[in-house]
């Protein structure tokens, strides 16, 4: 899935929370997909939201689609509110209900007293089916995509300044790092670091994250392709004989991974400029994906790699990534192989 469809999801998903927060709600909401923080965070705020604590007694339903049939969710939702402008009715895990197909006709006439929330967690619908027709043209349909790699650090930083926080790009790189491309992860943590800030400080730093995750900046993936990129090969070959004496924290297809995006920047790098010898720093930063805190590195990457250079790199990773995977490793640990990897990007 590409980015432009990642973007899009987000924006209609930030359109959906200002309609809720401003009590505007649709008859029904599927949210489908691979990212079960959207549906999370949506549900939460219908849940705040669309009834008083003194409704929600006989007004709210919440259940499992293990637990329920597609036709006790109809019949649910068919009720009318006690004593209330409206009623909810919750289902998540809703790609475990019986019979989806059932929810076709309720979808075509929905009752607008009940707001009904359907969670479904790693599906999606068929767009071909008129039940997906149905539920795009009577009710909300948000489908969700995760976060790639390159995208993590950018979503932090806005996620910490929706709630009126700092963080320092090197933070973001270093939770980027800690939580990968898990939206829920990433929220969880982020909000722990936030109660955690010391008083008066202001702003999530380096040791912040370190002092509450018990993770090391000197021992990062982004401390390695830093020390690649100006080419400290004494700094890299200790981050990763440490990498290799942790597999389990430091697992070898995240590092290839994260290797393969740093170069593939550079690659960009090189790209643009051959395009546009003049581009502007700002303009190269957000072509590359990265905050502009972080052009220098690029800039000094770029000169220590060439074209060539970077291109031979990217081919190195591939192979490993390869071994890695198939028995031409031999008796290699994975730390092995990083080791002779890094070592001949290097040389």
């Amino acid at each position: 899935m590409g980015k432009r469809e990642i973007e899009k999801c987000m924006d209609s998903f930030r359109e959906l929370v200002v309609s809720i927060r401003n009590g505007q709600f649709a008859p029904f909401y599927v949210i489908t997909g691979e990212e079960p923080y959207y549906a999370d965070f949506l549900i939460k705020e219908i849940e705040q939201r669309a009834l008083t604590p003194e409704e929600k007694g006989f007004n709210m339903t919440v259940v499992y689609g293990s637990d329920i049939s597609s036709a006790g969710v109809v019949e649910a939702s068919r009720r009318y509110p006690m004593m209330a402008q409206r009623q909810v009715v919750i289902v998540k895990e809703a790609q475990r209900l019986d019979k989806i197909d059932t929810l076709g006709l309720y979808f075509m006439n929905p009752l607008q007293s009940t707001v009904l929330v359907l969670a479904f967690n790693g599906k999606s619908l068929d767009k071909r089916t008129s039940l997906y027709k149905n539920a795009v043209k009577n009710g909300v349909v948000l489908e969700t995509y995760s976060l790639y790699p390159e995208m993590v650090g950018s979503w932090i930083e806005k996620y910490i300044k929706a709630k009126d926080v700092k963080i320092s790009p090197e933070a973001s790189l270093l939770m980027a790092e800690y939580c990968g491309t898990e939206m829920r992860k990433l929220a969880m943590e982020l909000d722990k670091l936030m109660v955690n800030i010391p008083q008066g400080k202001g702003i999530i730093d380096v040791s912040t994250v370190e002092e509450n995750t018990g993770i090391s900046r000197e021992f990062s993936v982004f401390e390695l392709t830093k020390a690649i990129s100006f080419k400290d090969t004494a700094k890299a070959i200790k981050i990763v004989r440490f990498f290799g004496a942790s597999p389990r924290q430091y697992p070898l297809v995240l590092t290839l991974a994260a290797l393969f995006n740093h170069f593939s920047r550079i690659l960009k790098y090189h790209a643009i400029l051959s395009r546009q010898p003049s581009a502007q720093k700002g303009q190269i930063a957000s072509f590359l994906g990265i905050n502009p805190y972080f052009m220098p590195e690029y800039e000094h990457s770029a000169k220590n790699f060439p074209l060539i250079k970077c291109m031979e790199a990217i081919s190195h990773i591939r192979k490993y990534d390869s071994m890695s995977k198939s028995n031409k490793r031999g008796g290699a640990e994975d730390g092995d192989l990083l080791f002779e990897l890094v070592f001949k990007i290097l040389h």
